[in-house]
């Protein structure tokens, strides 16, 4: 068991702490962070059935927790489209280890019992520790969702319900990929296979799976809605999840046969062809054979096919590795990983795949390097994991899992985050085989040694998630996340010139200044937003309401040197240049000449005026300046460049040999 895993309760509480309160205080524990009402079983629509929450104790006499081991005849689907998680379940059973983490045997109906149990799962990268009592939904003294075979046995059905803790309710268990948890139930890493276009070897490579603990589900695909869960002639069910628990050769008349055994969770219907468990093709085989291969087959829901029968009906493969090591040759490696987590955010870094080439440079972007090949080879062997987070526990928000995939670049050396004209001339090196809405996307390659760009996306511009990448290598691989430049490049205000040095603009502008600014020769904020948006209004290339006073102030705070609160000439006339300069600025950027510019083009934007921000900071900028549309007009435009500045001056001004550490209060200066 996991000795660092973090407990998920609100109050900090573990495990043990709660089930020793409960027992000194004589009570049964009641779980305050998932209770027992209608809102931990649906959050789309009200209960459809009647539900009673009832603890074990109360629907039978002498419940244990596990009954003579945990294996895959003690999943049995209930009422809850989640066959999915029990295929995972029935695979996990065959993994006693693993099986022990996830489902530590601390507990049961003993003298230490209080009501409350534990289970362990994977998540981003950590080890959680999740709590539940043990009251279950019920009817007329039933479970009705995951339940054993036998009535007395809870240690699946408490399983299920803590895993709903986990994604928020039960409902967010409905439809899913058994990859999804896999995955969550060891932190391996996953690959799937399509059967129709497969490697050759690819009985092999399963066999090899299965031989090192790998956890395996298949499935046969639909192709509309009404598709789903239909059952087949052959006893087979479409769109459903199932388990594959063994893989045999067998002896048939004189030449070697691949059997593949299937699990389905619902307990029973099963296929009914060649192999099946009372097919005329067992009682060709040696006695001895088929005794150990199906030992006490019976209607259980599992059952043996041929591989070749196997492949023309069934569609996809999911394979859950504990190791990131090929299921195509023999090499045991020691793997490195590496690990990033990132964000895709609407306006600043959720730039889409690769055909929306405008916004796709501005996706968040790591640096990858391999500096050695793998032992006995020039290449480098690398596995890519892209897993977008806590989706499933944002469905009752409405959300759900995006589409999502990546693509390496070889990377120049010394660039930081790569404009659009790098992607716009230079074609992937190498990327995921497709873009597809689950929660993680893995592919392996193999490499020559260099840098290389990665760039992890949604399908679509603009959708949102959080995200991590684990990247597997052989050989230690350099890493980082580009675009973590905080510096600005920012020249001296120029000195004062005399009157009679002005050139003809300056004079002019003189003449402006002195007929806003009256006898104290200073302008205010409310002066200088009169003046501004007179100026403005004649800009037809500029769309904007007028500047705001805020806007005006900030401009003031930028340039009052002698801290008036106003602004005298000169300090207008630098001013006035800089503004010349951004908004030459923001006409380049505003391509498509709407008069307002892309939220996207904010970091080239601000790096031509010299400054140069991190992806952190752009997003606050994105979210707190775009709008619906994720653009930027010309007065907010103005007031996040004048506001940058201010920053950098400030720190300028603290400390000369070097800038200063930008803190997330950015937007407050």
């Amino acid at each position: 068991m996991p000795a660092n895993s973090i407990s998920t309760q609100a109050d900090g509480k573990t495990f043990e702490q709660l089930r020793q309160e409960c027992l000194q205080k004589k009570k049964l524990f009641e779980d305050p962070d998932f209770p027992a009402c209608d809102s931990s079983l649906y959050f789309s629509q009200s209960v459809p059935i009647n539900f009673e929450w009832k603890r074990p104790r109360e629907l039978c006499e002498n419940p244990e927790f596990i009954v003579g081991g945990a294996d895959r005849t003690d999943i049995c689907q209930g009422a809850l489209g989640d066959c999915w998680l029990l295929a995972a379940i029935a695979s996990l059973t065959l993994h006693k280890e693993t099986l022990a983490r996830v489902v530590p045997n601390d507990q049961g109906f003993d003298r230490s019992y209080a009501g409350i149990f534990h289970f362990q799962f994977w998540q981003h990268n950590r080890w959680l520790d999740v709590v539940v009592d043990d009251r279950l939904p019920a009817v007329r003294n039933r479970l009705v969702l995951l339940h054993s075979a036998s009535n007395n046995e809870f240690w699946s059905a408490l399983l299920e319900k803590a895993y709903a803790k986990l994604n928020g309710s039960y409902e967010s268990l409905k439809g899913g990929s058994t990859l999804e948890a896999m995955e969550d139930f060891t932190g391996g890493v996953g690959e799937t296979y399509e059967t129709k276009s497969a490697p050759t070897d690819l009985f092999n490579i399963m066999k090899k799976a299965y031989d090192r603990g790998s956890m395996m589900g298949c499935s046969i695909d639909i192709t509309s809605s009404a598709e789903s869960e239909a059952q087949t002639a052959s006893g087979l069910v479409k769109g459903h999840a199932y388990s594959i628990t063994g893989l045999e050769e067998v002896n048939y008349r004189g030449k070697k046969v691949k059997l593949i055994r299937i699990r389905n969770p619902w307990g029973q219907v099963e296929w009914n062809g060649a192999w099946s468990d009372e097919s005329r093709e067992w009682n060709v085989i040696d006695s001895s054979e088929k005794q150990r291969i199906l030992q006490n087959s019976m209607d259980d829901g599992e059952f043996w096919m041929e591989f070749e029968d196997f492949k023309a009906n069934y569609d996809k493969i999911e394979i859950c590795n504990l190791t990131p090591d090929s299921l195509t040759d023999d090499t045991k490696r020691k793997w490195e990983v590496n690990m990033f987590e990132g964000n895709w955010i609407r306006g600043s870094t959720a730039g889409g795949c690769r055909n929306f080439i405008d916004t796709f440079w501005t996706n968040p972007q790591f640096k990858l390097t391999l500096l050695h090949a793998d032992d006995n080879n020039d290449k480098c062997s690398v596995v890519i994991a892209l897993m977008q987070k806590n989706r499933r526990a944002l469905r009752k928000e409405g959300l759900d899992m995006q589409t999502i995939g990546f693509a390496l670049y070889e990377a120049p050396a010394d660039e930081d985050h790569l404009g659009k004209d790098f992607f716009r001339y230079n074609g992937s090196k190498a990327r995921s085989k497709t873009y597809i809405n689950v929660r993680e996307i893995s592919e392996r390659f193999t490499l020559p040694p260099g840098n290389y760009l990665l760039v992890p996306t949604t399908f679509q511009p603009h959708d949102e998630a959080d995200f991590i990448i684990r990247i597997f290598s052989e050989k230690a691989a350099g890493t980082m996340e580009m675009g973590n430049t905080v510096d600005a490049d920012l020249p001296d205000p120029p000195m004062p010139s005399l009157p009679e040095e002005e050139t003809d603009e300056e004079k002019g502008l003189r003449r402006m200044f002195e007929k806003i600014a009256g006898s104290d020769q200073a302008i205010s904020a409310k002066e200088l937003q009169q003046v501004l948006n007179g100026v403005l209004s004649r800009r037809r290339e500029i769309k904007f309401n007028g500047l705001s006073l805020n806007t005006c102030h900030s401009i003031i705070n930028l340039m009052d040197v002698d801290n008036s609160g106003q602004l005298e000439f000169q300090e207008f006339k630098v001013f006035w240049e800089k503004m010349k300069k951004w908004i030459m600025l923001f006409i380049s950027y505003d391509t498509d000449r709407s008069g307002k510019m892309s939220s996207y083009e904010l970091r080239i934007a601000l790096k031509a005026a010299g400054m140069h921000l991190n992806t952190k900071l752009l997003q606050l900028l994105g979210l707190r300046f775009a709008d619906e549309n994720y653009d930027i007009d010309f007065d907010d435009y103005l007031t996040c460049i004048v506001r940058l500045e201010n920053m950098f001056r400030v720190f300028q001004a603290l400390d000369k040999s070097k800038t200063g550490q930008v803190n997330m209060n950015i937007l407050q200066v």
